[in-house]
């Protein structure tokens, strides 16, 4: 699946916020989410790269996949369940 041409149904941006902050508002992003419905996420804190793929299988999501754009960011796909 080539995640650049994915459409998501909501965009978090959470460049330069810390960790626990890019987890915590997925949480609450996802939470408002339909089932089904994508969430894309941007950031820049390297913890992200452990802890939102670990979170985006956790109660019954889907974490779809994850890149590293030129500029340094990632971005990360979750499926609400």
């Amino acid at each position: 699946m080539d995640l650049t041409n994915i459409n998501a149904d909501k965009f978090l941006d959470t460049s330069g916020l810390s960790c626990p902050m890019p987890l915590l508002k997925t949480k609450k992003t996802l939470k408002d989410m339909a089932s089904g419905e994508i969430l894309h996420i941007l950031g820049t804190d390297p913890g992200s790269k452990n802890d939102i793929p670990d979170f985006g299988n956790k109660n019954g999501n889907e974490f779809v996949g994850m890149y590293d754009s030129d500029d340094g960011s990632t971005n990360y796909f979750i499926k609400k369940g």
